[in-house]
């Protein structure tokens, strides 16, 4: 990035803010909706997956103490069972086990599919469940072995690339309470990105750390106005939360097909 112009760099930072605002707000979708944009700036994804694993380690972290905190304040959220606390850890263990092989494929290459065809099912698939939240009518599988193999493909596509995140939400949007949604998923983030940044210093890209300085401000300045907007739609009625989410998933799958089409 040492060559870019000065107009360049401050795109650069506004979507950076963008990244930030949607990965909070949300509790996805911080990549899949930014990373697009900065390609047209510079396109090298190699210089942006590192910032973005970095800054998506440190917020998750953060945001998943903050909300352990909070939510053993809160009295009107249970404190025993498995719906009590923040983080779904149960259904977080269970789809980890269930998505490590296929992750370790991904980052490692094993196992080449076409981009252009796993891009499509996916936001296909992603698709499906968008309506169905947004005609307050939730997608619920019964059968365990399509809710396996829609995590698996979740995190195959996690470990080649970052746009598995909405696929991997539209299954624990509806097995995962709902005020423990996005801190479990920051969770899971977390570990996945953890994965990920071994294969990068194993690879030995370049992690982009002088540019930390710059951009984590302008993350942290995107991630303090999702915070709001979050805590605004945790007020919601559910009908009108899950109806929010699959307008994001949806917003997603259009975004990322029409990307998908214009770099093919």
């Amino acid at each position: 990035m040492e060559n870019l112009a000065f107009w360049q760099l401050a795109l650069i930072g506004l979507i950076f803010i963008w990244s930030g605002f949607v990965r909070s707000g949300l509790g996805f979708g911080g990549a899949v909706l930014a990373l697009p944009f900065l390609l047209l700036v510079h396109n090298d994804p190699l210089v942006y997956l590192p910032i973005i694993s970095i800054h998506l380690l440190i917020f998750s972290s953060w945001i998943a103490w903050r909300g352990a905190k909070k939510a053993k304040a809160d009295a009107s959220l249970p404190q025993s069972g498995e719906d009590s606390g923040n983080i779904a850890w149960g259904y977080l263990k269970k789809a980890l086990s269930i998505m490590i092989v296929p992750k370790l494929i991904g980052v490692f290459g094993l196992l080449s599919l076409p981009a252009d065809i796993v891009t499509t099912i996916i936001f296909v698939i992603i698709a499906i469940f968008a309506v169905s939240y947004i005609i307050n009518k939730p997608f619920y599988s019964k059968n365990p072995v399509v809710s396996t193999g829609l995590l698996m493909l979740g995190g195959y596509v996690s470990g080649t690339s970052l746009i598995g995140a909405p696929l991997i939400v539209s299954v624990f949007a509806t097995n995962v309470p709902r005020h423990q949604l996005r801190d479990t998923l920051f969770v899971l983030w977390f570990i996945l990105v953890c994965i990920k940044m071994v294969s990068f210093l194993i690879a030995g890209v370049d992690l982009q750390l002088i540019h930390q300085l710059w951009l984590l401000p302008c993350a942290f300045i995107g991630h303090l106005l999702g915070q709001q907007a979050h805590e605004r739609l945790q007020k919601a009625e559910t009908p009108t939360f899950f109806r929010f989410v699959g307008v994001a998933l949806l917003v997603v799958c259009v975004f990322g097909l029409s990307t998908s089409a214009m770099l093919n």
